[in-house]
């Protein structure tokens, strides 16, 4: 099988050859929301006008980053620098083409010599806007399956977990447990019978993109994640619960698999050795609480999908009672890298107890909206004005991470580094990746609402902390927006928050006062505010404004 890898390189390399240009389109969600499609199917009719077709290539690539500017395209000449387009219609194709291999059209061209580009470091976004997804070939060439084989034929189990101890990379799923430690705990479990390997794809957080992103652009990169996960675990089953809310990338997957099952990459005795490991999909319905472990477990078991008690852990009794290693899309993604190059080599990225990259959604307030991907330790202030480009209205007021599980982290506190720690030490989380900017027309009482609001209506309903705690949580400063509040109240809210957060049953409980509690240690003067001046500093609340009700028009 190592022939047959190095067969396909060498075809992939001899076939893109034969072209002088190569022309990427994005085809990812973001670009599509853009009619990215269609662009790349008239860049397709225009290169065949111009009998381009011979030296020409066009063809769809996953996420390029910059979001906010798409839909973008890419033009890799021979002998000339890449040049990258954003913002692109229809009526910009006969420009490119005609373009191509020469002076490139000024107006269209991003620099990709800014901060957004030259901070990055990528390890799993590392394909990402290079490859076809929907070709195994191209993922093959670009090292793919690499690590598995070297996994498979060079290295024992134990010796493969030893990699991803020595990397200290920490579960990117948003709670930064020891990878190499939950992995050794699985490898240790159960009598030698049945394991399985879960994938956790199920991204709820609002503002939260990165892990779709690289199911769409690079879905051989999780695969290939699992099966080397599944091999040092001692585990032959895989399952990748994917929320229903992203059909794209479940289409990708699906047919990824395919390919990898063609390929002898997946199925019985993967790349010629003894080692077996199929991967089955489980599409979610949309319960922000599946992200949960256990109930992710529950759901893909076939049952309501609702949390229980731990211990026992799923490393110990997960699916169907067995062993089960669960981790998310970037930790799984983060794999394949680390045993290609080695544990030692990743953790020489990073800080001292927050090894590797990072990949972040980065959204709001902020002029360059998109994926990134940097080093632990970076500044929060780097992020939003090197690479963000600035807030697009005034001044950062705070820099929202983690989700509904998260904080808010003020403007003065912008050079702490990117780090689980430091995070935490100031109420934050890393979480998942989503990171939100918000400039100063946000009002940080009703940012606290929002996410009160969004985990009232997830609340699987299990617990009564959670179930009623998070709906009179979320009516207390509902009535502080309306201007209706006491300081009483706003007493009772944070003794609320105090008991939901330490007996709920599970993460979603007990985080869902966090954008309380980080909004009241920064912002308690916009609560005050509201509450005994009845204003709203940020001018953004119902509160002070003229109210007309329907009845009022109807009269």
């Amino acid at each position: 099988m190592i022939d047959t890898l190095e067969k396909i390189t060498e075809q992939e390399s001899y076939d893109s050859s034969a072209y002088d240009h190569i022309v990427r389109v994005c085809i990812s969600r973001s670009c599509l929301s853009s009619q990215s499609e269609k662009l790349k199917a008239d860049l397709e009719l225009a290169v065949e006008a111009r009998d381009l077709h011979d030296t020409c290539k066009v063809k769809g690539v996953g996420c390029m980053g910059l979001c906010s500017q798409g839909p973008l395209v890419s033009v890799e000449s021979r002998g000339q620098d890449t040049v990258l387009y954003g913002n692109l219609t229809a009526r910009d194709v006969p420009e490119i083409v005609e373009s191509v291999g020469k002076t490139p059209v000024k107006r269209l061209v991003i620099p990709t010599n800014t901060p957004f580009f030259q901070y990055q470091k990528k390890i799993v976004l590392e394909n990402c806007g290079r490859i076809d997804p929907g070709r195994i070939e191209e993922y093959i060439a670009a090292g793919g399956y690499g690590g598995l084989l070297a996994a498979l034929t060079e290295m024992s189990p134990a010796e493969v977990i030893d990699q991803v101890v020595r990397s200290g990379l920490r579960g990117r799923g948003g709670a930064g447990y020891s990878a190499g430690l939950k992995w050794t705990t699985v490898a240790k479990a159960g009598d030698g019978g049945q394991k399985y390997v879960v994938c956790n794809a199920d991204e709820g957080d609002p503002g939260a993109f990165k892990d779709r992103s690289v199911l769409e652009a690079d879905p051989h990169r999780v695969l290939e994640g699992m099966a080397i996960a599944g091999y040092a675990v001692g585990a032959t089953e895989g399952y990748i619960y994917v929320r229903g809310e992203y059909p794209l990338a479940v289409g990708r997957l699906n047919v990824a698999i395919q390919q990898a099952r063609e390929r002898s990459i997946l199925g019985s005795h993967i790349l010629g050795t003894p080692f077996n490991f199929n991967i089955h999909i489980r599409v979610g319905a949309g319960a922000y609480v599946c992200g949960e472990e256990t109930a992710l477990i529950a759901s893909i078991e076939g049952k309501r999908g609702q949390p229980r008690p731990r211990p026992p852990y799923p490393a110990e009794l997960g699916l169907w009672g067995k062993p089960t290693l669960i981790n998310n899309v970037e930790t799984l993604s983060t794999i394949p890298a680390i045993i290609r190059n080695g544990g030692d080599w990743y953790a020489s990225i990073g800080m001292k107890n927050s090894k590797g990259t990072k990949v972040f959604a980065l959204a709001g307030s902020v002029r360059n909206q998109g994926l990134i991907e940097v080093p632990m330790g970076i500044t929060l202030r780097e992020i939003v004005y090197e690479m963000g480009g600035g807030v697009t209205h005034g001044k950062c007021k705070a820099v929202q991470t983690g989700g509904p599980s998260g904080g808010c982290v003020p403007y003065e506190h912008l050079d702490v580094p990117v780090d689980y720690e430091a995070m935490r030490a100031l109420g934050s989380i890393i979480g998942s990746g989503g990171m939100i900017i918000l400039d100063e027309s946000s009002c940080m009482v009703e940012v606290a609402k929002y996410f009160l609001e969004f985990c009232k209506l997830e609340s699987c309903g299990k617990c009564i902390p959670c179930r009623v705690g998070t709906t009179h949580l979320y009516n207390y400063l509902d009535k502080i927006t309306r201007g209706e509040a006491t300081l009483d109240d706003l007493a009772l809210i944070e003794e609320l928050s105090d008991v939901v957060k330490n007996t709920s049953l599970c993460g979603l409980g007990q985080n869902a006062a966090n954008p309380i509690y980080s909004t009241l240690q920064y912002f308690r003067d916009e609560y005050l505010a509201h509450i005994e001046r009845k204003e709203c500093p940020a001018g953004s609340c119902t509160i002070g404004k003229t109210i007309v009700h329907r009845e009022e028009v109807m009269a």
